[in-house]
């Protein structure tokens, strides 16, 4: 066997035949750009904001070997998520594509408190050989010690901007213990911020609030409205010309419009996101009573939610609720259960007429044989229902009042609000009564008349918000 050391290493030196050195006359200037930012649009801000894109520009004309691309820039965003950051954005798809070689920035807050987006974004560049220097630290992200005073100062400054945001909410919630609350008055239908910060009623919108509640407790449904606000042309809480739903409820049930306020009705999930959670619970709530001056007042407010109440109640017992107009989702099938629906005859004729049918009979093997209502023929009925009703107001207002004085048992506090609001309205209203209704009233049909149910034998019988009938015989 052969000794190793009886062998001889022998090493070749291969010459380079391509120079990597630049020829100094070649040598090209790095293309700079600057980022500003400022996270709110108050005044004191706005001058640092100027400052910042001023001192950048001047800071980059002064390198010889230097050429400025552009000063990139967010104003009253902030930098917890770069998503909404469309200069930061700008700039670094602009690095990426090849148009930036170097980055300035005042320091590593200014450029994300959020250590991933700060880290990813710093490797990104890094790796397309795109360096950053933040001019506080002193930190060049090409620089072998970079990355890691990169993630300890971007860890500072999102505990920074956690306990910034601890502060923010901790001032809120003080706020709203002292009842002071603000609101945003560009998209709140109805007041405007007064001289001393409270809220000042717009009676040019409070027309269209009190409409709502009109409309509503006249038997209209929430999509009825919509489409009758959006027909008139009127803007909603947020400058659209459409209205929905959503927006007609939130009106319904916003308990500023009585003069009270309900405070943190939400509350931020992660300060990161800023993501926000209705608040069922998790955080106090403070609740005001006689805030502010009232668009409504408050009797009205609570037959709105009895109203809701009752609709809900309908609709969990299956039925449908669908108010075109202040009959729809009023008149019942006594024979199917079904509600009566709106139809027109002869609509492009001099005989036209709307009339109201069960929708169980479109229904596939439906027998209902009950018989179609014209609008008159309901109106007539509301119209001898209410000389019933003049002729037992007595008797009403004692059942109303007992109703008052003893609630039924495990009721809860909701739902007794709603109700004594319902029948302290029914009751004031009988005792100005001086006469019955001599035609048909819109307000006292959505005052009165919980729904009418008509059986095919003839028979009408009408149900009183009260939650008591009585029959309207055929040949009555």
């Amino acid at each position: 066997m052969l000794n190793q050391n009886q062998f001889q290493k022998t090493v070749t030196t291969i010459p380079a035949t391509i120079s990597c050195a630049a020829d100094p006359s070649e040598k090209k200037k790095r293309r700079v750009a600057g980022y500003a930012r400022v996270s709110t649009e108050l005044e004191e801000q706005q001058s640092s904001y100027m400052a910042q894109i001023e001192y950048y520009t001047s800071f980059i004309k002064e390198h010889a070997d230097w050429e400025l691309v552009g000063i990139y820039t967010d104003e009253g965003i902030s930098a917890t998520d770069t998503r909404r950051r469309n200069g930061f954005n700008s700039m670094i798809s602009d690095a990426l594509d090849g148009k930036i070689d170097l980055i300035i920035t005042k320091s590593v807050s200014r450029f994300a408190r959020n250590t991933v987006d700060s880290l990813s974004t710093v490797r990104r560049l890094k790796e397309a050989g795109i360096e950053i220097y933040f001019e506080k630290e002193n930190i060049w992200t090409l620089d072998s010690k970079g990355e890691l005073l990169i993630t300890i100062m971007s860890s500072l400054a999102q505990e920074e901007s956690r306990s910034i945001s601890e502060n923010v909410t901790w001032g809120h919630r003080k706020r709203f213990a002292d009842g002071k609350f603000s609101l945003a008055y560009s998209r709140f239908l109805g007041y405007d911020r007064g001289a001393d910060g409270n809220l000042v009623i717009n009676e040019d919108e409070a027309v269209v609030i009190r409409e709502i509640y009109r409309l509503y407790l006249l038997g209209y449904s929430l999509n009825a409205i919509a489409k009758r606000l959006t027909s008139d042309k009127i803007a909603t809480p947020g400058g659209n010309r459409v209205w929905n739903q959503s927006t007609v409820r939130n009106i319904l049930t916003n308990e500023k419009y009585k003069g009270d306020a309900l405070l943190q009705k939400t509350y931020t999930v992660d300060f990161l996101t800023k993501k926000k959670k209705r608040n069922s619970g998790e955080v106090s709530q403070y609740y005001i009573e006689n805030s502010h001056e009232p668009i409504i007042d408050p009797k009205t407010f609570e037959l709105a939610q009895a109203e809701r109440l009752r609709r809900a109640v309908r609709t969990a017992k299956g039925g449908r609720y669908s108010g075109k107009s202040v009959f729809c989702g009023k008149i019942k099938c006594g024979d199917c259960g079904n509600f009566f629906t709106s139809r027109v005859w002869h609509s492009n004729t001099k005989y036209r007429k709307i009339i109201y049918q069960c929708s169980g009979k479109y229904k596939p093997l439906n027998s209902c044989f009950t018989g179609h209502l014209y609008e008159e023929d309901i109106e007539g009925l509301f119209v001898r229902a209410m000389k019933i009703i003049f002729e037992q107001r007595g008797r009403i207002i004692e059942r109303l009042e007992n109703k008052m004085k003893n609630p039924p048992e495990n009721i809860s506090d909701m739902d007794y609000t709603v109700r004594t609001a319902a029948y302290e309205n029914i009751s004031e209203l009988l005792k100005k009564m001086d006469k019955p209704a001599e035609k048909f009233d819109e307000d006292l049909w959505g005052a009165f008349i919980d729904h009418i149910t008509v059986y095919s034998n003839g028979n009408k019988e009408i149900f009183l918000k009260d939650e008591t009938s009585f029959i309207l015989g055929f040949r009555e």
